[in-house]
């Protein structure tokens, strides 16, 4: 096995991790230098596949808009569990972070006298939503930081290499983390003082999601297998319009998004009918808070016995909306829909995840040493539900804030062991690894469960169902924790994850935010967190 030290270890490489490797790189000059892991390649992650935008609150450029404003409808979204100097840390420090991208190079759509140029999205109570490439924001972001990260001499990138065990000694400071590469089927073990989780979510539980292939849940897993705190993990979000076509017709094992911003430019939701029936379910029709919009969605599809609804764009207009949303358009013909009939078959799907790893201020874990950012964390911003465009804006800020934070750090990687370190890569470094050839099957098995019986809907017999089939996965696995291939640790730490979700979502027998339970009462849109710590044995 090799080893090797790193000041900072980043795992996983979307908009936070990659914006905290900059700024860490320019705030500092470390010893033994930065490394980056991601599972492919840098570019391929959530934050690329972001399309609505990022929010920026900047008053002196976008009158009538206040920190306090954004503020209020972030609360108002989240019901009220919101952490109410997390979001207003992060509101505050929005225009810093914008300029920053701005100077790094993104360029953010303008109007044609060259100012910024603010949309509307659903539940904001006005334009604060940036854009860049028309409908490409994350994929803008990702390229350039991707870019600028490989110009770095001060980051090194692993790439196609899986994070598999956090290493952590008796006194449980983590020491650095082991690492597998896929492609030359070798074990590393890295030791830093300072390992940052920035892995994403984890859609990739559920049968339909937008997001990539990667977003397997791998760092709640190893937080959570590490003996760190998890926090929310009954709070997933769905997207309400995800576009549904045949899975033949396309290659992504992921289904596209339909951003939240074409409702936002006035397209309708009909249903297989071609009714339109948002007024019947929110006041703010098309424009109610996400998980309001997915239930009704669900709903209707219940009801008329439909696998889809449609978004109607007529009313924006065919040659506006293909040059407002270039890429959502290229989507959609090569899917073959027929752009010219205004229709577009969508229905939700698992987008992200408010829960995670919990964090402070600071994006400290309660681990010594380990740290979160990203949608990987739960930072306290999102409360029950997110607020649309908050995601990309919550990676770059905490990123911004913990590379504040591991300037003030000791960061020298650490010189000596103890025997728990050294007997976890014993394991790793054994004959004992798990060789689970039905990996495929398990994995569509867990996916197929978790839609159907933690998804949009719950209900406490539909989650002990779930609960029963998770654990009859886990045992075919021979609950083990180490195995001969990248596939056999996606499935582990997916296995992890649906648990603790599951678990979550019974103990909370009432419905908020993204949470709805059937057959719970529904609390008022604010109301006092009464989340608890989460328990699962693997």
């Amino acid at each position: 096995m090799k080893h090797s030290k790193y000041s900072v270890v980043i795992i996983g490489s979307g908009a936070a991790g990659l914006y905290l490797a900059l700024s860490v790189a320019k705030k500092c000059h470390l010893k033994d230098g930065i490394l980056v892991v991601t599972k492919t390649h840098l570019n391929e992650c959530n934050s690329r596949l972001a399309q609505g935008g990022i929010v920026s609150v900047m008053p002196e450029i976008n009158s009538g808009d206040t920190v306090t404003s954004h503020v209020m409808d972030t609360i108002k979204a989240g019901c009220g569990l919101n952490d109410f100097n997390v979001v207003k840390f992060i509101s505050e420090n929005s225009s810093l972070v914008i300029d920053n991208l701005i100077s790094l190079g993104v360029e953010f759509d303008r109007k044609e006298n060259g100012e910024l140029s603010f949309t509307l999205e659903a539940a904001h109570s006005m334009p604060r939503i940036l854009h860049a490439g028309g409908d490409s924001t994350g994929r803008v972001i990702e390229d350039k930081l991707a870019e600028l990260v490989r110009k770095s001499d001060a980051i090194e990138v692993y790439e196609e290499s899986i994070a598999v065990e956090l290493l952590c000694d008796n006194k449980k400071i983590c020491r650095g983390a082991l690492i597998y590469n896929t492609a030359l089927n070798s074990y590393e073990a890295v030791y830093s003082n300072a390992v940052v989780l920035a892995t994403g979510g984890i859609g990739q539980v559920y049968e339909y999601t937008t997001n990539p292939n990667v977003a397997t849940a791998d760092g709640i897993a190893l937080a959570y297998l590490a003996g760190a705190e998890v926090s929310d993990m009954e709070f997933v979000q769905f997207h309400p319009t995800a576009l549904r076509i045949s899975p033949k017709i396309t290659s992504n094992k992921n289904m596209p998004l339909i951003s939240e911003a074409v409702r936002g430019e006035g397209a309708k939701l009909l249903n297989i009918n071609k009714e339109p029936f948002m007024e019947k379910y929110h006041k703010r029709a098309e424009l109610a808070p996400r998980d309001i919009v997915a239930r009704a969605i669900f709903t209707e599809m219940e009801k008329t016995n439909a696998k889809n609804v449609f978004l109607d764009i007529s009313g924006i207009g065919l040659e506006k909306f293909k040059k407002r949303f270039p890429s959502i358009t290229s989507i959609c013909i090569e899917a073959g829909v027929d752009l010219n009939e205004g229709l577009i078959p969508v229905s939700p799907a698992a987008h992200y995840f408010m829960g995670g790893v919990k964090v402070n201020l600071n994006m400290e874990t309660s681990i010594e040493n380990l740290y979160a950012i990203g949608e990987v964390s739960r930072t306290g911003l999102h409360g029950a539900n997110r607020l649309a465009s908050n995601s990309l804006l919550e990676c770059v800020v905490c990123a911004y804030k913990l590379s504040n934070t591991l300037v003030l750090k000791k960061l020298d990687a650490p010189k000596s062991f103890d025997g728990k370190v050294k007997s976890m890569l014993e394991l790793y470094d054994s004959d004992m690894l798990n060789d689970i050839i039905e990996t495929g099957i398990l994995r569509r098995m867990l996916k197929k469960t978790m839609w159907e019986n933690a998804g949009i809907i719950r209900t406490q017999s539909g989650l002990n169902n779930a609960l029963r089939i998770i654990d009859d996965i886990q045992l075919i696995t021979r609950n083990s924790r180490v195995f001969t291939a990248k596939d056999g640790y996606e499935l582990r730490n997916s296995i992890i994850a649906s648990k603790l979700i599951v678990e979550a979502a019974l103990r909370r027998n009432n419905s908020i935010g993204a949470h709805y339970r059937e057959d719970a009462p529904e609390l008022p849109e604010v109301c006092q967190n009464n989340s608890s710590q989460q328990k699962v044995t693997l």
